[in-house]
């Protein structure tokens, strides 16, 4: 049986995206600030929404770029939300009563084409040693980088544009990237292209997702 849980509608901006949900059950969406996909849109600032076990719903953190994927460290204290307009990795500490504070700069994140003025991550996920895998569509590539900014590890697309990437398999070592053709709707509809493709990596994932 479908039940609703939280009505975010009095609360949300814009379009609601990426979500992760924590160990107690508090969730943490992403609300992009505006409709993505309708260009006379307002641009308004984007947030992240709390949503508790019990289904109330709050403002986690305001003033965020565009929030896309989220990540839960596996202490639980902390939670790192990928800012698309923004290009940079934000972290939080998360309080024993699951609000944020303490925000700060994770890592920027720096395009490999120079001719690209920033990096949008996308869907991102966390491994052991404490670096980010991004998913950058703009960039057509999934990349690792280091908290500060330093990227080890890149991996292109030709055809195609990643959208979302989790370290998964029996021992978390292997990164699952989903790809598609585009982000534009029209696009999709017409030449439909998604799969998800696998690159074994030597750091297992760590935290959530």
């Amino acid at each position: 049986t479908l039940v609703e849980h939280a009505d975010l509608s009095g609360i949300a901006r814009g379009d609601i995206n990426d979500m992760i949900v924590s160990a107690d059950g508090t969730a943490y969406v992403g609300d992009m600030g505006s409709k993505i996909h309708e260009p006379d849109s307002p641009r308004r600032p984007g947030q992240t929404i709390r949503v508790t076990p019990d289904g109330h719903v709050s403002c986690a953190a305001d003033d965020l770029a565009s929030p896309n994927g989220h990540i839960i460290t596996a202490d639980g204290c902390t939670l790192i939300v990928a800012e698309s307009s923004g290009g940079r990795l934000t972290a939080f500490d998360i309080a024993t009563d699951g609000t944020l504070d303490h925000r700060r700069l994770y890592a920027p994140l720096v395009p490999e084409n120079p001719a690209l003025s920033f990096a949008p991550p996308d869907g991102v996920c966390l491994d052991a040693a404490g670096a980010v895998w991004v998913a950058d569509p703009i960039g057509a590539r999934v990349f690792r980088v280091l908290p500060g900014g330093v990227v080890t590890d890149s991996h292109t697309f030709d055809d195609v544009i990643p959208v979302a990437c989790v370290l998964g398999g029996a021992d978390r070592r292997t990164l699952l990237v989903c790809v598609a053709a585009s982000w534009k709707r029209e696009t999709v509809r017409e030449a439909p292209r998604a799969r998800i493709d696998a690159f074994d990596v030597d750091i297992p994932g760590s935290g959530r997702p």
